[in-house]
């Protein structure tokens, strides 16, 4: 008979541990049902990235799951607190937990918080994992936006198809753009998230570029995040597809040697026919849900998952 589980705070002590249960959660899933686990690696040593990251955006506001006879962790899952929702990050399970509703009983506290702070909750999910889809719509999640995640392998040379019209006014963001990025991503999606974007442009440990992109005046047509250590670009977003088109090929160009993951969305007809010229190929879909969608998005959204944004 399985003994009792505690939720508890995640604390950085944890990281070791949590990098190793979303490791081999990642791997356990994908190869049970996909046969793909190979695609994460035989490390869980990249997976430092996600306790070490949310703990340095939103100090211990991870949550764990526990065996209480064991304490061994049997669960983790990020959350943090943005201006206009409660973002909801990886949720990882150990395999041996399957049926203790280890997933349940984080997904009930974050939502709980949402509530207290009159606030929806949101994430990003994928729809190749029907058991974690079935719990959230079950607990009151609507799906919105489904993704494409796309890869490009980009030669060492940079990339072979020619830059898109708007490439050539692509810059780097400067350090003090946080709140211009943040406002012009809640005009088009209706979020506003400026720690994160100011914690991307601190660049502390040197894992990110912010890219911008302006038209002929100085106005502000898009941006987009540059993973540099775990080779993805997002969050960011852009008024149109060519706007999206031109970010994209300058941070594809800018991770040479590199396969970069980047999600779009799968309505975007025009932009994915363009990246499919490049050579993009597709390795997953995800979907956007919130416990209270809002208004139609507007332009294009990317989303990543370190840190989450939905």
């Amino acid at each position: 008979m399985s003994s009792a589980v505690t939720l508890t705070t995640l604390l950085p002590s944890d990281a070791e541990a949590a990098a190793r249960l979303i490791h081999r959660s990642l791997v356990d899933w994908y190869q049970s049902r996909l046969g793909q686990g190979a695609r994460f690696g035989d490390s869980h040593e990249p997976f430092l990235q996600f306790p070490q990251v949310y703990e340095a955006l939103d100090p211990g506001e991870g949550l764990a799951v526990r065996d209480e006879q064991t304490n061994s962790l049997l669960g983790v899952c990020f959350t943090h607190e943005r201006e206009t929702h409660v973002a909801i990050g990886i949720v990882a399970t150990s395999p041996e937990a399957a049926g203790r509703g280890v997933a349940r009983k984080m997904m009930e506290a974050v939502l709980g918080k949402a509530r207290q702070l009159g606030k929806p909750a949101r994430l990003v999910s994928s729809l190749l994992n029907l058991d974690s889809f079935s719990l959230y719509t079950r607990l009151g999640f609507v799906p919105g936006t489904i993704f494409q995640d796309m890869l490009v392998k980009v030669p060492e040379s940079g990339m072979a198809a020619p830059p898109p019209v708007g490439a050539e006014r692509v810059r780097e963001a400067r350090p003090d753009e946080a709140s211009r990025l943040a406002d012009f991503e809640l005009r088009l999606q209706g979020v506003r998230r400026e720690k994160d974007y100011a914690f991307f442009l601190r660049n502390e440990t040197g894992s990110w570029k912010v890219l911008v992109l302006e038209d002929e005046v100085g106005g502000l047509k898009g941006f987009i995040t540059l993973g540099l250590s775990f080779g993805m670009m997002g969050p960011g977003v852009a008024a149109d597809d060519a706007s999206a088109a031109a970010l994209l090929w300058k941070g594809l160009d800018a991770m040479r040697g590199s396969s970069p993951v980047f999600l779009v969305p799968c309505a975007a007809s025009r932009l994915v026919t363009t990246l499919y010229g490049w050579g993009a190929r597709n390795v997953e879909l995800h979907v956007a849900q919130s416990t209270a969608p809002g208004p139609t998005a507007q332009g294009i959204s990317f989303p990543t998952f370190l840190p989450e944004s939905a």
